[in-house]
């Protein structure tokens, strides 16, 4: 059959560097885009309710690239500056080539799985376990992210940043594509709401993720295409294998993604079935154990009565010899006395005051005499 129309249930990308424009150029494909699901951001007020505090985590799993957009908008809408030595987990390369759009590109603290979910957690498990997670995700349950680390004990805490609504697709013809690509359970959901009458006959459906894939089983259509898977780690390298007539779906394509998780019937179920094989089991080996100690007591016993037993004799303790103390000469050595003579102290130089000649100086005592005074002219006769 050969493929002429294709419909992706995404936006259309904004970057002409898509690989979905190199495939529809290269193989001749007309590729329509039209999200089946409108992802919405909860507001910042809905997300403190929840109690998560970004700056107490060291390490965040990002599973898609909407999980990228709403972690970085909720940090902006509530003043959250991303410390430099946060560490992200991809479950693919390109959603970790995405975070460029808000990040600098670091390899030591971006890291990412080629092949699946299982591949990432398993990095996770062996070399950052003793790192504390945050994992963005939608408000709906999701089980293909939380039960794998659940499963290997790793601490991580879920951060609902977005809810997905189905879009209203009615107006697209479905009859006239030849392939599907499907994201998400969400978008199957919507494709199922829009037309509840649809027949898959020939179109051929191609799922991304494990959830998606087995949600479609459950739905009861068929998927022919499955990614990410060991030769192509994203959506676009299966399609372009697809259409080189190159892809070779696995009999079983989970064998690289994680295990489904058991429900709680399935659990009680196993453990009942385990409990009752186990009784019989239990029984079989307790008579043979009986069996073997009985067989073993015996042996002892008809042992013992053949060997004659002889009673070694214990050996005299050893005299001790007596312990002569030797006393060392105790010699007191007297030193001489040696008694300290303070020094005499120096004779003090008899002081011998000069006695300085006083020279007293006799004053002149000049005393004036007055005039005496004149006697009167006598007058003439």
């Amino acid at each position: 059959m050969k493929i002429k129309r294709i419909l992706i249930s995404q936006p259309k990308p904004e970057l002409e560097r898509s690989p979905y424009f190199d495939i529809a150029r290269n193989h001749g494909v007309e590729i329509h885009f039209r999200p089946f699901v409108q992802v919405e951001g909860i507001p910042a007020k809905d997300f403190r309710k929840h109690r998560v505090d970004v700056l107490s985590y060291t390490a965040i799993i990002m599973t898609s690239k909407n999980a990228v957009d709403h972690f970085f908008r909720i940090c902006t809408e509530m003043r959250i500056i991303v410390p430099e030595t946060m560490k992200y987990f991809c479950i693919s390369e390109t959603t970790a080539y995405y975070l460029q759009k808000y990040i600098q590109f670091r390899k030591r603290k971006i890291f990412f799985s080629n092949h699946s979910y299982a591949d990432l957690v398993d990095l996770i498990r062996k070399k950052h376990k003793d790192d504390k997670f945050l994992l963005p995700c939608s408000d709906a349950p999701n089980e293909e992210y939380t039960a794998p680390l659940d499963r290997d004990g790793i601490k991580y805490a879920k951060a609902p940043l977005y809810r997905a609504v189905n879009s209203d697709i009615k107006d697209v013809n479905i009859s006239e594509y030849d392939m599907v690509v499907l994201f998400s359970s969400a978008g199957l959901n919507s494709l199922l709401n829009s037309f509840p009458d649809f027949k898959q006959n020939n179109t051929i459906i191609a799922a991304f993720g494990e959830q998606t894939a087995r949600s479609i089983n459950n739905s009861g259509l068929k998927f022919h295409i499955l990614a990410p898977q060991p030769n192509s780690p994203s959506m676009a390298s299966a399609m372009d294998l697809y259409l080189k007539g190159q892809y070779i779906l696995a009999d079983d394509p989970f064998a690289h993604m994680n295990p489904p998780a058991p429900s709680s019937r399935t659990k009680k179920a196993a453990k009942t079935a385990s409990a009752t094989k186990q009784e019989p089991e239990k029984k079989e080996e307790a008579i043979a154990k009986s069996q073997a100690t009985t067989e073993v007591k015996s042996a002892i016993k008809t042992a013992k009565e053949k060997t004659p037993v002889v009673k070694k004799k214990k050996p005299e303790p050893a005299k001790k010899k007596p312990v002569v103390k030797k006393t060392k000469p105790v010699i007191h050595k007297s030193k001489p006395a040696i008694k300290k003579t303070k020094p005499a102290p120096e004779k003090k130089k008899q002081m011998v005051k000069k006695n300085k000649p006083v020279a007293k100086k006799n004053k002149p005592s000049a005393k004036k005499s007055k005039p005496a005074p004149k006697k009167a002219k006598k007058g003439k006769k």
